[in-house]
């Protein structure tokens, strides 16, 4: 998402630069939305992996599985 927001941003500066102002407008939306995609996903994946290390860290099984893996 990330990558597709970069892309419409820049395709949003060339058209405004060459006065293509309703295709800029266009690409300036497209990157937002992109953007906002990338940046909800971005926070999902965050909370997820909060979400696992406190499970992780407050398991009955890590002592087990340490004692396993050595």
């Amino acid at each position: 998402m990330f990558r597709w927001a970069i892309i419409c941003l820049v395709i949003s500066l060339v058209a405004g630069g060459l006065g293509l102002t309703n295709i800029s407008a266009f690409a300036k939306k497209m990157s937002l939305i992109f953007f906002a995609l990338f940046f909800i996903g971005f926070l999902a994946l965050v909370g997820f992996a909060y979400l696992v290390s406190s499970a992780v860290s407050h398991s009955e099984f890590v002592p087990v599985l340490v004692a396993v893996s050595v």
